[in-house]
């Protein structure tokens, strides 16, 4: 197969557009392929190890039309933004772009289908995003992480492939380690996603002190909780005489995930995809705010596997909280037989598929 020119990748705002593409430039780079990454100011700091011959980095916002005056604005920024995207694709000879949702998106894939050039969107959620949206009609591919994908329009359904969301090569490392012996300590793993929950901050220390005396003694916690929860929370801890490591950000998820036996989280497509590859049973609370509520069809996909329970914020109590920790920690071997159920709906080649379906053209 003929290497292409420099593909470029457009992803930015959170981790979970970011890491996914990350993934996705490192298996195109094995193959010996170079790639240019187009992302944004939110996402910038997320992008210091990203495997990438050279990167933008545009100023982009959300347009909002009930504020008149700054939509005005917003939409002049997008403008000025989708210029300097069709200058730097102009200049580095890219021969196709990748979309993986974000701001940043927009105007790359603006300039990319101003310049004819090929056009290859991501989905990691089971929702098509607002940007994939706009591009879904006239994109060569269309990729996502879940089987189901809704608000797919039906003129694209034939360009839809399932590949799943690429991995970053640790967490993929860790895909074999085995369920952790549950009779001894137990490590219950919190994250609220590589901006936190703030929510999850508040209640899962709360619940500490409503867990049976002898599940608190045996609890080992490690929670990423915002900077300014931490004094809080870890009085919290203390309190209820559980051990607990708090940070606002780890870097390290894919061995604190594999040394995990629960995890409470949010329920980022990157995060559904993370503990089917490794195989964790885990307590999902949905970001309420998700732009068309996709965390909760995240979420349902390990649900109806088997491996996690639901809550939603509106239900999240730490009385709640605490009686589904109780049942799930103190019942070791539901515990590995949902581990066992998450690994079953796990795509670890996704970064491969991806790749592959990179290197076609496709049609329109």
């Amino acid at each position: 197969m003929k290497i292409p020119a420099i593909i470029a990748i457009a992803a930015g705002g959170t981790g979970g557009h970011v890491f996914p593409a990350a993934a996705l430039s490192g298996e195109l780079q094995s193959r010996g392929i170079k790639t240019v990454l187009v992302t944004d100011q939110r996402g910038d700091p997320l992008t210091t190890d990203f495997p990438c011959d050279d990167k933008l980095v545009l100023q982009t916002c959300s347009p909002n039309p009930r504020r008149p005056v700054r939509f005005i604005a917003d939409l002049f920024g997008i403008f000025k933004a989708t210029l300097r995207a069709g200058s730097y694709l102009k200049q580095h000879g890219c021969s196709r772009v990748v979309g993986f949702g974000g701001y940043p998106s927009l105007p790359t894939l603006l300039a990319a289908k101003w310049l004819g050039l090929p056009i290859i969107l991501h989905e990691q959620n089971a929702v098509l995003g607002r940007s994939n949206r706009l591009f879904a009609g006239s994109a060569n591919w269309i990729a996502s992480g879940f089987d189901n994908l809704e608000r797919l329009p039906d003129k694209a359904k034939s360009r839809h492939v399932v590949t799943g969301n690429p991995l970053r090569p640790d967490i993929l490392a860790h895909s074999k380690t085995p369920f952790p012996a549950t009779d001894g300590k137990l490590h219950l793993l919190v994250l609220g996603g590589s901006l936190g929950a703030r929510i999850l901050s508040e209640t899962v220390p709360a619940a500490m002190d409503l867990l049976p005396v002898e599940l608190s003694k045996r609890l080992q916690v490690t929670a990423q909780i915002t900077q300014d929860r931490l004094e809080t929370a870890q009085a919290g801890f203390e309190r209820a005489g559980v051990t607990a490591e708090l940070a606002p950000f780890f870097d390290d998820i894919a061995g604190r995930l594999a040394k995990a036996h629960l995890v409470v989280a949010r329920a980022g497509a990157s995060t559904i995809a993370e503990l089917a590859a490794i195989g964790r049973a885990a307590i999902l609370v949905p970001l309420a705010i998700a732009m068309d509520d996709h965390q909760s069809g995240n979420a349902n996909v390990l649900k109806q596997a088997g491996a996690a329970d639901v809550i939603s914020e509106e239900a999240l109590t730490p009385e709640k909280l605490a009686a589904v920790l109780s049942v799930r920690l103190l019942d070791g071997d539901e515990l590995a037989k949902r581990a066992k159920l998450a690994k079953t709906v796990a795509r670890n080649n996704a970064a491969v598929m991806l790749a592959d379906l990179v290197m076609e053209k496709g049609s329109k």
